[in-house]
């Protein structure tokens, strides 16, 4: 569980909910089914249609994907790939078959199946790349169904307004309660609106594209990791080429635990 993203989450609903308490107003005042169907059902009909309907049903494995973290272990990515270098260089490349079954990442274990069975470098780059460009797309999906969402969900808060105006002017100089429910349902679709894609569906796709960058990181690691076992390279140039994609600290842990070993 991301306790970033569900903190988050919880303080903003926490702090409006403050405001609104301090305010003196009342947090009755604030809750308006109307607003609710206009806003939320609204925008995702509207979903529906902007999207393929295998997109709007991924919805639960977009979300599982901002709530929760995937670790990497890029540390022990980069020490298996520098230990399957090294082995290679004393045995050969088909030694590395029998450490297929201790792999537990499926793209790096296809990696190193492709070098066990002696295919063309090249071949081995086009298909790891392909796969990862794969990976990018689907995560783009993920990304593009909550930055339209955030774009439409505000907008649908603008329609509710309009629906509450019209119901307020229609009744001017009639009965001051329609008059009051059509001005409070023309507020707060619009507060609806505005906070339902400003406290979860922009943020959400803010995750999302931080959740694409490590995944795509971890995998071209797992690319130059593959390609260098397939040339030769020496496992000591392999580790700082690896290391090379991590941060400063992070690099110096790893070549004080390569040191060691």
């Amino acid at each position: 569980m991301d306790l970033g993203t569900v903190i988050g989450v919880a303080l903003g609903f926490f702090m409006v909910f403050l405001g609104i308490l301090f305010g003196g107003a009342g947090v009755g005042l604030y809750v308006d089914p109307n607003s609710v169907l206009i806003v939320l059902g609204g925008s995702f009909g509207a979903m529906l249609v902007a999207s393929p309907l295998s997109r709007v049903l991924g919805l639960t494995a977009y979300l599982r994907q901002a709530f929760f973290v995937t670790d990497w272990k890029e540390e022990k990515m980069i020490s298996d790939l520098v230990a399957f270098s090294e082995r290679a260089r004393r045995e050969g490349l088909l030694a590395l078959e029998d450490n297929l079954d201790e792999v537990e990442d499926e793209f790096m274990r296809k990696g190193v199946q492709l070098v066990v069975d002696g295919t063309d470098p090249e071949v081995i780059k086009d298909i790891l790349f392909t796969d990862l460009n794969q990976i990018q797309n689907r995560h783009e999906s993920g990304i593009q169904f909550f930055a339209i969402w955030g774009a439409i969900a505000p907008a649908f808060g603008m329609i509710g307004t309009l629906i509450g105006l019209i119901a307020m002017l229609v009744n001017i100089g009639g009965d001051t309660t329609i008059i009051g429910q059509g001005m409070s349902t023309a507020l707060i679709t619009t507060l609806y609106g505005s906070f339902f894609a400003n406290l979860f569906l922009i943020p959400v796709q803010r995750k999302l594209e931080d959740r694409d960058k490590i995944e795509t990181r971890a995998r071209e690691i797992t690319i130059e990791g593959i390609l260098s076992i397939q040339s030769g390279d020496n496992p000591r140039i392999l580790l700082e080429k690896l290391v090379s994609f991590l941060p400063p600290k992070q690099r110096e842990a790893i070549r004080q635990e390569s040191v060691r070993d």
